[in-house]
């Protein structure tokens, strides 16, 4: 159930879920202020577990036996690199195109491992591989409108679970994400993999180990040129361009955000609390179609909710702020932004710079790789080499090693379910505050109040 062409078999009836889902996003904002009162009151009678939080722990697992849904673009990366970590074996794949999943399979055998079982009778074939496999993870690299469902099926019945970003569009899938987790006791990850690139690795040992000051303000978003992707034939192409047909908002928040997140200790002694939205016009993708496809073309003719720049603004409980950018539909160069700052020095990537008070030239940037040499950090500097050339400069190979070390060594994953839950909420707050003039809308505590006692993420050592 990866990326396909038009050609393949099974897309009408993934189309036809995309359409009910996108139609129920809609319906779900016909109900006002709901949203945010559903959150609350959710947060607020949900008893916490006493055997499930933050630091959840699984036993380890000696040999992690995987199945994959989704093996297209990004599921293909993966099944990579799971190929090149120790203790994991590859046990199924499961895809609507049955060549991939072909592929794959041969993957699997070159590397010298048993030929995983196939599965590619339908959309749904994923529900038949996590009821008859014996599986320890499942991992999806699907569309998003199939992340959750995906997850909760191999959470139900007895499998750890793993979701490329975002993990949810929508409140109620946030919180089935958490619940089920909670209640089956099972990981459940959302692989953000920008969290593991190499100047984000050393913000956040530099912010461990005090460089900064006390971190006041951040900044983060995703700004990529996505036009062409969007109106590909293949691919995203075929998914992605229709969230922008009524959805206006924050779309892919956790790129950017997470990194920030992480530093700034959210779930982990301070939360979001609430954020206020606004988008510029929508103008972007109808140009380029009219000049890419003619003005009297079908592409042409779509119809767009979601403005070209998303600006959103964060509070946090200690009171403070986090912006965030959204910017997919405008010729720009790639950027993430990552801007923190703190009472002693700020540090900013594109362009990687930094400034430390006491330190720095007087009111001068300096070049992060300056400070390399103290603050590279110990993951980048032990798994850098391993994964050259598999996957965004390095990273994917070590948030995929992460993940597979804490199920080995029975540890906390760096991120889990109340992470994905949080980060991937922004699509839906933002939607409601952009709908609702940008009026401030708070956010639900998926932790239950846990997020005071829980401790900041470490300086992971691997």
């Amino acid at each position: 159930m990866g990326k396909n062409d038009r050609s393949q078999p099974h897309l009408k009836s993934r189309r036809q879920f995309l359409k009910l889902g996108l139609a129920g996003t809609a319906g779900l904002w016909l109900t006002g202020k709901s949203l945010e009162t559903r959150g609350q009151v959710r947060s607020q009678t949900l008893s916490p577990p006493s055997d499930y939080g933050p630091l959840f722990a699984s036993p380890p697992i000696n040999v992690v036996k995987v199945g994959f849904v989704g093996v297209g673009g990004m599921g293909s990366v993966h099944v990579r690199n799971f190929l090149n970590i120790d203790g994991v074996e590859i046990k199924a794949v499961c895809d609507i195109v049955e060549e991939k999943v072909a592929r794959v399979q041969k993957w699997v055998e070159e590397a010298g491992f048993p030929r995983p079982e196939g599965y590619s009778a339908g959309p749904w074939d994923f529900k038949r591989m996590c009821e008859e496999e014996d599986l320890d993870l499942v991992f999806t690299a699907t569309p998003w409108e199939w992340h959750v469902p995906v997850c909760v099926t191999a959470m139900k019945n007895g499998k750890h679970a793993a979701t490329e970003v975002p993990a949810a569009v929508s409140l109620e899938e946030c919180f089935e994400l958490v619940e089920t987790a909670e209640k089956y006791k099972k990981h459940c990850v959302m692989m953000e993999n920008c969290c593991y690139d190499r100047v984000e690795l050393m913000s956040l040992n530099m912010v461990r180990r005090g460089l900064l000051g006390e971190i006041v303000h951040a900044a983060g978003g995703y700004l990529h040129d996505l036009r062409a992707v969007k109106f590909s034939n293949v691919g995203e192409g075929l998914w992605r361009r229709q969230h922008s047909w009524k959805k206006n908002g924050n779309l892919y928040p956790t790129h950017g955000l997470g990194p920030v997140a992480q530093c700034m200790n959210i779930n982990r002694g301070d939360a979001f609390d609430y954020l206020v939205s606004m988008s510029s016009p929508a103008l972007g993708l109808h140009l380029y179609a009219e000049e890419k496809f003619g003005p009297d073309s079908p592409q042409a003719k779509e119809k767009f909710a979601l403005g070209d720049v998303n600006s959103s603004l964060i509070k946090t409980r200690s009171s403070r702020t986090i912006i965030l950018i959204h910017d997919t539909n405008l010729p720009r160069p790639y950027s993430r932004i990552h801007l923190l700052q703190g009472t002693k020095g700020i540090l900013q990537k594109w362009p990687d710079r930094i400034y430390v008070e006491g330190r720095s030239p007087e009111d001068d940037w300096e070049d992060i790789e300056k400070y390399a040499a103290e603050f590279e950090h110990p993951l980048w500097k032990k798994l850098a080499q391993k994964g050259e050339g598999r996957g965004h400069g390095g990273m994917d190979f070590i948030e995929d090693y992460r993940l597979i070390e804490a199920l080995r060594t029975g540890q906390p994953t760096d991120m889990n379910v109340y992470d994905a839950a949080a980060w991937s909420v922004v699509s839906a707050l933002t939607e409601k505050s952009v709908a609702e003039g940008s009026k401030p809308v708070s956010f639900p505590d998926f932790t239950r109040g846990r997020w005071k006692t829980t401790p900041p993420l470490g300086i992971i050592e691997g």
